[in-house]
């Protein structure tokens, strides 16, 4: 399949890479999103995701391979159509109504022989449940016998410099098997690896799998970091030790918490459809969801316990954190742990300011916590005035022998700073 009319529902971290390799594979792509900030930078050639660098806009736009709308004007007669938008949590229940809202659109303008895509993360049977019959209803068509429908659950890891869109194996699935082949097909010239699953529900349920297991990991690494303190045990240590095993052992590592769509998310989705479903509670989900979501209060404690060390109130000290990000050499604060931190050290009266080289504006932050603190750079003045650093993402930028040299404590929630004036998480 080349040369195909593709429309991409949602331009963020997902969308936004989705849509350019597309382009660059020799479709004609419209990049459809309902932000106006999003579009009309996307309309000058300018990237606000850091997995596509602005360079790459402008040869797209240019030969018209790549535009940018905020509507489906002038895409009549698509051949795919993939919706990659938001699926939040809202009181712990999915929010699907951006989803629904995108179905709706695509809806209108679907065609017979068209091939709608989901890549959005959300619970087994939302394919068939809820897109297709907002799709069948808008279009008058039908599923399968008119046009055509899949699932292909989306592996983005903003700021991987070694897994990228093009060479993870990407999962594809399809209602029917006519249905899989196009999913394929199409996905085939965008990616090294495709796998195709038996169905839409199997896909669905593979991305949070792998999700689910990352979270349950992490929350383990991070209650044994809390016992290993009190215990006077180097959990970093103790985990670098046992990642020399060279099998049955995977390397997690503690944090401040989990941010970004998937884990904060995506395991709830799980948890939520087999309660709603079979009636019964998903405890490693619900165990793992309170252990990472008081990662931010652990770290404040921790910060208190420090500060009274050395005979300082939290009350009117000086914070310096460093990263606003959920991972480091990104600028992706999606559900960052950082805005609950910067929470509770303004409600204990600290002085909060913040250095994050890569979270520029709003745009990235979806916060008032974030968008409303004092931005520093880290330098050698700022690290001497604070009472205490807290490194929160590790990002290359940041000068780690600087921050050991000029800080008078720091609270090191990444493993990466050294000297006697440093804590690990």
């Amino acid at each position: 399949m080349r040369n195909a009319r593709v429309v991409v529902a949602g331009q963020g971290y997902v969308g936004l890479p989705l849509a350019v390799r597309a382009a660059e594979a020799g479709h004609r792509v419209l990049g459809y999103d309902v932000d106006e900030h999003r579009v009309k930078r996307l309309v000058l050639g300018q990237s606000y995701v850091a997995d596509v660098a602005s360079e790459r806009l402008h040869p797209l736009l240019a030969s018209g391979a790549y535009r940018a709308g905020l509507d489906l004007t002038g895409c009549a007669g698509f051949d795919i159509a993939v919706i990659t938008v938001p699926t939040p949590l809202r009181d712990g229940t999915p929010d699907l109504s951006h989803v629904r809202e995108a179905a709706r659109t695509i809806g209108g303008r679907l065609r017979r022989g068209a091939t709608v895509v989901l890549e959005s993360t959300t619970y087994p049977g939302t394919t068939d449940e809820v897109v297709q019959p907002i799709l069948e209803a808008a279009s008058g068509l039908v599923a399968g016998r008119d046009f055509h429908l899949g699932y292909s659950p989306e592996r983005i890891d903003p700021g991987n410099r070694q897994w990228n869109l093009v060479n993870t194996p990407k999962i594809v699935s399809g209602i029917d098997q006519a249905s899989l082949e196009r999913v394929r097909d199409f996905y085939a010239t965008v990616v090294d690896t495709v796998v195709p699953v038996a169905d839409c529900r199997t896909a669905e349920l593979s991305k949070l799998l792998e999700n689910t297991f990352r979270h349950v990991n992490i929350a383990l690494v991070n209650e044994l970091a809390m016992f290993a303190h009190d215990l006077g045990i180097d959990v970093w240590a103790a985990i670098e030790a046992a990642a020399t095993k060279p099998y049955g052992y995977l390397r997690f590592v503690p944090g401040p918490g989990v941010g970004g769509h998937c884990l904060p998310i995506d395991p709830s989705y799980l948890s939520w459809r087999v309660e709603r479903t079979l009636g019964q509670r998903f405890r490693f989900v619900e165990l793992a969801n309170d252990i990472n979501s008081h990662m931010p209060d652990y770290v404040v404690s921790r910060l208190i316990e420090a500060l009274n060390r050395r005979e300082r109130a939290v009350n009117g000290a000086r914070i310096l954190l460093l990263g606003l990000a959920y991972k480091a050499n990104t600028g992706d604060a999606r559900e960052t742990p950082a805005a609950r931190i910067i929470q509770l050290l303004g409600r204990l009266g600290a002085e909060v300011r913040v250095a994050d080289p890569h979270v520029i504006d709003a745009l990235h932050t979806g916060s008032q916590e974030l968008s409303g603190v004092r931005r520093v750079c880290a330098t050698p003045d700022e690290l001497r005035a604070a009472d205490a650093v807290v490194l929160l993402a590790d990002h290359d930028e940041f000068d780690y022998d600087a921050i050991e040299a000029h800080s008078a404590y720091v609270l090191d929630c990444r493993h990466r700073v050294g000297g006697d004036r440093t804590e690990a998480l």
